[in-house]
């Protein structure tokens, strides 16, 4: 196995993820060769895949949950809407209060008030919801 990665909780997750690829393959009863051959790859890259090897691309491993009928998991991946830490932050960064908008009163007939006698009401119709 390639030892790139440093975290060791990544690595246990990638191989959590690699003995959960091997099992759903052994459950379809796929044999190596037969999976290498519709992944496209060889099977000894299959082998590395299901040791979890962090040298095996990302591609070989979406072509391998699609061949086993699985490839919304990769879609589904950090999903923007299940991204719990993202949308911690957003919401973090909602306005705590939102000033309301100032109306202007209408401004008042120069003639002491004989005017239209709708001028001085103040309309509350036409905000929207």
């Amino acid at each position: 196995m390639s030892t790139n990665m440093k975290s060791q909780r990544a690595q246990r997750a990638l191989r959590q993820m690699a003995e959960n690829l091997k099992t759903a393959r052994l459950k379809r009863r796929i044999a190596i060769k037969d999976f290498a051959d519709r992944v496209g790859v060889s099977a000894r890259t299959i082998m590395r895949l299901e040791k979890g090897d962090d040298g095996v691309s990302t591609g070989t491993l979406a072509m391998a949950c699609l061949v086993l009928g699985e490839i919304d998991r990769v879609s589904d991946l950090l999903d923007p809407a299940s991204d719990d830490t993202a949308l911690l932050l957003e919401r973090n960064m909602l306005p705590k209060r939102i000033a309301a908008k100032r109306r202007k009163l209408p401004s008042q007939p120069a003639s002491g008030g004989q005017g239209d006698s709708r001028s001085d009401e103040v309309d509350d119709e036409g905000v929207g919801f």
